[in-house]
Formats: C-alpha cells, structure tokens, sequence
C-alpha cells in the first residue's frame, strides 16, 4: 500500500530506488553494579573501546575515496577530536570508579549530560553537533557490546539503493559511498547536521527528521525520495513512478549544468557584480569553500575553536587557526566574527545560566565583561592579519557604548602589540552584525561609524518576532517573509549605502535561492553562505535582471498580508 512520509528535505534531488534498512536505531544500555576488585578491570575494558574506535577511525581516514566530498576527512578528523576529548576519554572512568557502574552506563551518562549541554544552545548549527557526540559515543558502545556495524554490506547494495537509517555518522558515510546508495533518508537530524552536509556535498538526494521511516519501510519495497520538497513515498503506484522518472531525468540534467558556471562571474543579467562567500566553523571547512568557487569567507565562527575542551585556546592557538585560514584564502577576504557564545552557548565558568538565555550575557555583551579573553582573541586575529585579509566582525552589538567600549579594546590590543613589534594590519576592517531590531533601526548610526554590516538573519528573525528558534512548538512563526522582517532588512541595507558602507547578509536567507532575486532587489551585493548552496545561488543570480527585480521587490515592501507576499515572490521568480 502506498503513502507518504514528510521530513526536511537537506538535500535537493530526486531518487527511485529499493529500501536498504540500517539494523538498529539506539543502542540500549543495562546498568550494572560493580564490586569494587573488578573497576581495574571495567577501566581497561572501556579504556580497550576507545584506542579499537580511535584504530578504526583512523583507518577510516586512510581509506577516504578520493572523489568523497571535502568535508569528510574534516568531520572524521572531529569525530576523533570528541574521541579523544576527556569528558569522554577519562570522565566515564571516574565514573565507573565512583559509582561502581559498567563501562556502558558510565558513558552513556556522560553522552548524557554533554547532549543536555549542546541542547541549551541557541545557534541550530551548534546545537546540532550534539548529533556529532551521540555518533562517536555509540561507536564504542558497539566495541563495548560486541556489536557489529549497522550498515548493510556492499554486497547487498545495488546503485538504486536507498539508506533508511535512524541517523548516519561521517564514518558511517564512508562505507555509505563505496556502497553507492541513490539516496539515503533518516528518522533523526537537521538541516545543518553533517549528515546533511556531506549530502548536498555528494549531491545526492536525503530527507531526514522522518521520525519513523525505520519502522514504516521495509526492506526492499520501492520509494522515492524527493529532496527538495522533502517528501518520501513508499511502494508509488505506476502513475507516480512515471511521474518521478521524468522529474528526476530533468533534475540531472539541471545538475550537470550546474558545476559549469563554478569559475564563471557572480553577475546579474544586466551587469551587476554580487560577491558570494563561504561560512565556516574551522580551518578545515577551507576546501569547500574553494570547490564552491566562493570568492572570500564572510563568517569565521570563531566559537567553534572554543568549543568540546575543558579550557580556553591561547593566543597562539587561536592565532594559528586565523592564520591558516587567512594564509590558504591568498588574499581573498576572511571575515572572524569574535566570540558569539553566552549563557545560551555554556563556556565553563565563564558562562551563567539565565530564565531566558537569549536575552542575556552573550557575544559581544560577554566579551565586554570578560575583558581579558576579548583581548586575547583581538591580538590573536589581528596577528593574522599579517597573513591575509582578515576583517573583523562584532556580533550582538546594541548600542553605541557597546561600540565605543569595543574599539577601545581593539585598540588596546593593537598598542600592545606594537610594544611587542609584532606585525599586524593597522588598518584591519571591523565590521559589526545587524541581528537585533534595535541595530537594525541604528543601522545608520553604526554604518557611520564600523567599515561595514553584515546582517545575521536568522537572529533578526527570531528578535523580530518574538520567536524561540529553540521551541518546535512556536516554529512555524519563524518566517523571514514577514513584512517587519523584510522592512529590517530594507532598512539596514539603505542605511550602508547612505553611508557609502558595505552590507552583507550571512545568516540561512542568503543561501536560500527562493530568496536570492528578493535580497537582490533589496539592494544586496554581498552574501555569504554554506559552501554547498553557492552555486545554487550563482545560477539564480546569473538568471536575474536587477532593475526588473527591483521594481517587483518595491511591491513587496509594500505588502502587509502574507498570501500576497507569497504571490509576489512566485512572480519575482518566474
């Protein structure tokens, strides 16, 4: 019998093919009480887990094919990180020893508790790394349990086969491209999950967030998955199949056409350059930004680098990282944003738990009351740009206090290392984000004052409207088309260009081509974005007539009701 499953479409395209199932989904875990003569020997047991899933990790990264995607040796080399991390290399023995536990309950509460963590934090794309620890943690289990791998084997693969699984690690992905799976669907993950990552890196067609594929399919029943509407049926009928066929022949077509405008110029039809830059968490998101033919990075994450340790990086770590993403862009722009973590993103002592995290002591607001890490983190970009063309990027700002107190400690920053005759830009860009309503109706004032903006959207949003990204329950408010937001936007980008001051806009609207000819229309030259939807996005500039666009997109400023705006934008992308 056919039906429907709906999910989140990650990855665009269509796939037909057989259901090939994952064995499980969670690892179920006893609990065990221990005599205290054999915790030697459970420490050794568990101890014995890790350096076999260290073993084989580290195979894996030898073994790596050489058309897999870029960020693949990258998520490995994480995954081996959060391995040898000691929350959870060395906390679980602890726990063993005091609570007289077995290897497995000690780590899983440990994964416990790191996962409650990772839930408290706001930005979806950090939060979604919680996916990462669950992921390394049930590789040990298995050693711990003797369990073998839960992906189907090569040979019982086909080229039309399609993964359902309850989640995918990247280790998991290596086996997932020698086995030539059409497509893969998952009940668990996000949007911004690595497994969606490595997806739209391999192009190949993924629903996730399904819930419960892995008990509705069976194995070898027909479906279709449907990646850009984010759709799976299960056993089409005729009508269907033929109906899918056509669309994903037209599909590949479309696809192939696309890696051809790589090199060429980000430019509208009647002339107008946009500039398109990459998003990245860590140095080694670098190769993909290069493959996407991105010309320059508009957001460094900076707070990735302090992230999954006990302690805080030094200069001359944080310097080192700068430095190698500034050296390997050869000249191209590389924008750090200063570290945007607070009670909403836990940083050890340093952070404090509050009724309403995102309201409270965060990015900027944080590093003006922890004076000595913004200076450590200021030296260390500025040293970098020696190396480079780094910009830096202030997140969260409010008021121009808040501004004054921020150059005041660039500055000194920047006099001491002059004491020091270590060489740096003098003459290093700052920018600073427009993500609150309060910046973006002061859009004029910082404009003035910063060498450039760049608005964070989903943050706008989510301040805009009153709306918890966080909270499922309120998710469907979260709507970048609601005329305040879009007002905002207006706002800010007419406030750059009084000033003679360039704009951009790094948060999930810039690499939604659906929004890219509105952006345009708007007034937006610069966007930056996730390496994987640049050319997506290149391809809708290349097919856009500025002037024209920015006719339909006055209208559009106009309107107040959401069915005509919806309308409007259909015919804005005609």
């Amino acid at each position: 019998m056919s039906f429907t499953l709906h999910g989140i479409g990650v990855s665009a395209g269509i796939a037909i093919g057989v259901a090939r199932l994952a064995s499980h989904s969670r690892i179920e875990v006893a609990h065990y009480v221990l005599s205290q003569q054999y915790l030697d020997k459970e420490i050794a047991r568990f101890e014995d887990a890790v350096t076999t899933v260290r073993q084989e990790m580290e195979v894996l990264r030898t073994q790596i094919p050489a058309n897999a995607p870029a960020e693949l040796p990258a998520f490995l080399d994480m995954h081996l990180m959060i391995l040898n991390d000691s929350m959870l290399s060395e906390v679980p023995k602890q726990l063993i020893r005091s609570q007289q536990c077995n290897a497995e309950w000690a780590l899983t509460q440990q994964m416990e508790q790191l996962v409650d963590q990772f839930e408290a934090i706001e930005d979806p794309y950090l939060r979604e790394r919680k996916t990462d620890v669950v992921q390394v943690v049930e590789r040990v289990l298995k050693v711990l349990l003797g369990q073998p791998d839960n992906l189907p084997s090569v040979e019982s693969t086909l080229a039309d086969s399609i993964l359902v699984a309850h989640d995918l690690s990247p280790a998991d992905m290596i086996g997932f491209k020698r086995s030539q799976f059409a497509a893969f669907i998952t009940d668990a993950g996000g949007a911004t999950s690595h497994s969606a990552i490595l997806a739209r890196s391999l192009n190949i067609s993924s629903v996730m967030a399904l819930h419960n594929a892995l008990n509705l399919i069976r194995d070898n029943e027909i479906i279709i998955v449907d990646g850009d509407q984010g759709v799976v049926i299960v056993d089409p009928d005729d009508a269907e199949l033929e109906e899918y066929q056509l669309r994903k022949e037209q599909w590949e077509i479309e696809h192939q056409k696309l890696k051809r405008i790589t090199t060429s110029r980000a430019a509208t039809l009647d002339g107008v350059d946009i500039e398109l830059h990459g998003n990245i968490e860590l140095p080694q998101d670098i190769a993909a930004v290069k493959e996407s033919g991105a010309t320059g990075i508009g957001l460094f994450r900076s707070e990735f680098l302090f992230m999954n340790r006990v302690d805080l990086p030094t200069e001359d770590e944080q310097f080192a990282a700068y430095r190698e993403v500034a050296a390997a862009m050869n000249g191209m722009p590389v924008t750090i944003r200063t570290l945007d973590v607070g009670a909403d993103k836990p940083l050890g002592e340093l952070t404090e738990h509050t009724l309403n995290p995102a309201l409270g002591r965060r990015a900027i607001r944080l590093c003006l009351s922890e004076l000595p890490l913004f200076h450590t983190q200021l030296r260390a970009i500025l040293r970098a740009s020696h190396y480079g063309k780094v910009k830096i990027l202030i997140p969260m700002l409010c008021n121009l206090v808040e501004l004054r107190l921020t150059y005041a400690a660039l500055d000194r920053a920047k006099a001491s290392l002059t004491a020091e005759n270590i060489p740096f830009d003098t003459a290093v860009e700052v920018g600073g984000m427009i993500e609150i309503p309060a910046a973006a109706l002061m859009a004029q004032a910082f404009a003035e004052r910063m060498d450039f903006l760049s608005i964070g959207t989903n943050d706008l949003i989510q301040y805009t409207l009153a709306i918890d990204r966080a909270d499922d329950s309120v998710s469907y408010l979260y709507d970048p088309m609601h005329p305040a937001v879009l007002q905002l936007i207006a706002m800010t980008l007419r406030a750059g260009e009084k000033a003679g001051k360039p704009v951009s806009v790094c948060g999930e609207m810039a690499g939604d081509p659906k929004l890219t000819r509105l952006l345009i229309g708007l007034g937006l030259r610069r966007f930056s974005m996730q390496p994987a939807s640049v050319l997506s996005v290149k391809q809708q500039i290349l097919k856009t007539h500025s002037s024209e666009t920015t006719i339909l997109v006055q209208k559009i400023l106009k309107a107040t009701d959401t069915d005509k705006l919806e309308n409007l934008l259909a015919r804005l992308n005609q």
